[in-house]
C-alpha cells in the first residue's frame, strides 16, 4: 500500500558548457533506469540540511541549489554555477512510491569529469541534434530543448 504523503523528491541538473550538455549514463544497478543516459542529480536526504545551520528561525533555504551543486560534485566532480529552474514532473518508481523531479540547470564552472562508479558509467557532453543518438529517459531531450531556449532567449 503506498502512502499518499511519502515522496521522494529529486534533484536534477542540466549542466551547459561551450554550447553543449552534459550526459550521464546510469549504472546497470539502479533501480529506476537502468543503462539510460540522464542528466546528473539525486534524492534530497535529510542529511542534506538538517545537520547545517538555518538559514533562519526555522529554515532552511535554497535547498535545491544546495542538493544539486552537492549532487553535481560528488556524481562528477563539477562546479556549477548561475543555477535556473526548467521544469518539475513526477513518476511511479518501480516500488511503487512517487519521485517528485524538480529540474534546474547551471553553467559548467570549474572541474574536470571523474563519474562516482556506483551511480554512473559513462559521460558525454552533447549538442540538441547529438543528444538524439542517446538511449535518454524520456524526457531528458525536452528538457535540453527548453534549457536551450531559455539560453537563446537570454543570450539575444
Amino acid at each position: 500500500m503506498v502512502t499518499e504523503k511519502i515522496h521522494y523528491v529529486s534533484i536534477t541538473g542540466i549542466v551547459r558548457k561551450d554550447g553543449k550538455y552534459l550526459i550521464c549514463k546510469r549504472s546497470p544497478k539502479e533501480k529506476a533506469f537502468p543503462n539510460k543516459w540522464c542528466v546528473p542529480g539525486g534524492k534530497i536526504e535529510h542529511s542534506d540540511f538538517v545537520d547545517t545551520q538555518k538559514d533562519t528561525a526555522d529554515h532552511w533555504l535554497d535547498i535545491f541549489e544546495k542538493v544539486l551543486r552537492k549532487e553535481i560534485k560528488e556524481e562528477t566532480n563539477l562546479d556549477i554555477k548561475n543555477i535556473g529552474y526548467c521544469s518539475s514532473l513526477v513518476f511511479i518508481r518501480p516500488n511503487g512510491y512517487s519521485t517528485i523531479i524538480v529540474s534546474l540547470f547551471a553553467d559548467y564552472a570549474d572541474g574536470e569529469i571523474k563519474l562516482a562508479d556506483d551511480e554512473l558509467t559513462e559521460y558525454a557532453w552533447v549538442s540538441l541534434d547529438e543528444a538524439k543518438e542517446y538511449d535518454l529517459i524520456e524526457n531528458i531531450y525536452e528538457q535540453l530543448v527548453r534549457v536551450d531556449g531559455l539560453y537563446k532567449k537570454n543570450h539575444m
